[in-house]
């Protein structure tokens, strides 16, 4: 299980306490067990510092403690606070990564024709980069506008493989899937089952996506239809 560790002290010498965390991490290269870590001030008290630290579990918490270089740095963190840290251990029960669920909706929901992830999740100023089209597709309207255009021409869906978040941008890894029922750039409906693997990165800011980027294999989508040669 998921371990989370919360220390709180008050410092007057925030800086100084900041430039340990990059020493240690300097120094526990390849020795440290810790997948994460956040340091936060107080907005009403700046003295206030909240540093949290994750882990894969309790026991590799328990061995990153013991290494030499935590002990070290600790003990001069102890010396730059007012006063003797506290400590809260969290075994963590949920975790919610929200922009990863925004980004399975911006997939997935629009390829069957629930629009309302474009008008929740996306930008009035949003821009989509994808190499296939002649220019980038900018803000909602033109996002749907070209959505239909694919419906029109595919019965589809994406089937996502995997997701990495990290700061303000989710990468997705889907693979899609359709059957070719109308016209799509001068070719008739075949009927055609079609599949072809990408990616896309979304970079949100206040929740909603205001960039994102577009990889995928156009050649072998366009080799099944027969549009190029095998």
């Amino acid at each position: 299980m998921t371990f989370v560790q919360i220390v709180e002290c008050r410092t007057e010498r925030p800086d100084e306490l900041n430039q340990l965390m990059d020493t240690w991490i300097e120094q526990t290269q390849g020795k440290r067990t810790a997948t994460h870590t956040m340091v936060g001030s107080d907005r009403e008290d700046g003295r206030h510092i909240v540093e949290i630290v994750e882990f894969p579990s309790y026991e590799a918490a328990m061995r990153n403690s013991g290494l030499p270089e935590t002990d070290r740095i600790f003990r001069e963190m102890v010396a730059l606070c007012q006063e003797p840290p506290t400590f809260t251990n969290l075994d963590l029960v949920r975790d919610e990564q929200l922009l990863k669920d925004a980004a399975r909706r911006l997939l997935m929901e629009p390829a069957a024709g629930d629009m309302t992830a474009i008008d929740e999740l996306v930008a009035p100023d949003y821009r989509d980069h994808d190499p296939s089209m002649d220019a980038d597709t900018v803000g909602p309207a033109a996002v749907k506008k070209m959505i239909e255009g694919y419906r029109r021409a595919f019965d589809f869906t994406f089937d996502i493989q995997s997701q990495i978040a990290e700061g303000d941008q989710v990468v997705t890894r889907w693979m899609w899937r359709g059957t070719h029922i109308g016209e799509y750039m001068g070719m008739p409906a075949s009927n055609k089952m079609i599949e072809a693997a990408g990616m896309t990165i979304w970079r949100f800011e206040d929740g909603m996506a205001k960039e994102g980027w577009w990889s995928w294999d156009a050649v072998a989508m366009m080799r099944q239809m027969g549009m190029l040669p095998d």
